[in-house]
């Protein structure tokens, strides 16, 4: 009897060691579980209503440069214009040695000398045909050639502007040797800045939006208060396949001469409203090494990894061009601690 009720006890003992032991081993796994998991808070995706607007950095550039020469070497007599001179269209410039000048006038006043005393004889008959046509070509020749030279010795201004480079000083001989500063020969360099021009390279899917004639906004940190008007001005036709963008060039005013050549500007263009997928910022995560820029999204209880392209930033948001969809789970909270296929809980 005394043996039975060891047996007994012995089984008994055994069978709550088991279910200790069952116990511990279960909670141990949920402990594990748990811990394995990351805590998230989540969002749905949803298109928002927004003013669709893009902004640029552009360096400004004169709306128009000529780097001026003469059509042929020679001596330059005399300079009208210093750097930062002020010059309208016509206005001399300068004078080159006119020796050529003078005897091209005299050889002008020969010919038209012999060429009215043809065509007086011409009236009469008491010339042939030939003589004439001869005296007459010749006139033409001596006069063709006098405007040349003229044109060629007093250099006048081709736009109106600002001198903005002057290569050589009176006396000196113009070869027609490019300039080593602007790679062009020229002895004035002439640049229009009443009007300036940006040329702004845009992502390749605002393409259909950005037409010639539509207004811009620009902006300098230089004088922050002052309203700046502009407006494209030409739209080039090609995507360039290794940017994906297009060049627009936008037209700015400038009458009042403060904004110049060289300084930066920021170029805003309004595109009216539209839908958009906007994000959190925060929820971005960018991969480290290059400028790929993911997120991550409830899937079943496990982190996706998401790789999207990025738009514009308005205040805390971000808006997404491709990779979400409306009504996923966007992980906002915790992202910085997943890694792809993670499992999650999701934060109530």
């Amino acid at each position: 009897m005394n043996t039975v009720k060891k047996i007994m006890l012995l089984l008994i003992t055994g069978m709550m060691l088991m279910g200790a032991s069952c116990k511990s081993k279960k909670e141990t796994d949920n402990s594990t579980t748990k811990k394995d998991t990351v805590l998230v808070k989540t969002m749905s995706v949803k298109k928002d209503t927004i003013d669709r607007s893009i902004e640029y950095t552009a360096s400004l550039a004169a709306f128009k440069e000529v780097h001026f020469a003469p059509a042929m070497a020679g001596r330059i007599k005399q300079f009208y214009v210093e750097i930062g001179s002020n010059v309208v269209k016509g206005q001399v410039i300068a004078v080159m040695d006119s020796t050529g000048l003078e005897q091209s006038r005299i050889a002008l006043i020969k010919a038209a000398t012999d060429f009215s005393r043809m065509d007086t004889l011409k009236k009469s008959n008491s010339v042939s045909a030939q003589a004439y046509d001869i005296a007459k070509t010749a006139y033409e020749i001596a006069k063709s050639s006098y405007q040349n030279l003229l044109n060629n010795t007093q250099l006048k201004a081709p736009i109106s502007g600002v001198i903005s480079g002057k290569y050589f000083e009176d006396g000196e001989i113009y070869s027609g040797t490019p300039v080593t500063s602007i790679g062009k020969p020229a002895i004035v360099s002439i640049v229009q800045i009443s009007e300036l021009k940006a040329l702004v390279s845009i992502t390749a899917s605002y393409y259909p939006l950005i037409t010639e004639g539509m207004k811009a906004v620009i902006s300098n940190e230089l004088y922050p208060d002052m309203v700046i008007s502009g407006q494209i001005y030409k739209v080039y036709p090609t995507i360039d396949n290794t940017t994906k963008t297009f060049t627009c060039e936008v037209k700015i005013e400038n009458q009042s001469l403060k904004l110049r050549p060289g300084m930066f500007a920021k170029i805003k263009l309004e595109l009216g409203e539209g839908q958009a997928i906007m994000i959190p910022t925060i929820a971005l995560v960018k991969e480290t090494g290059t400028n790929n820029m993911y997120v991550y999204i409830n899937n079943k209880g496990v982190a996706k990894k998401v790789k999207v392209t990025t738009g514009i930033i308005v205040d805390d948001k971000t808006k997404i061009v491709e990779g979400l969809n409306d009504g996923d789970e966007l992980i906002v909270v915790g992202q910085n601690k997943l890694v792809d296929q993670s499992p999650i809980t999701i934060e109530n």
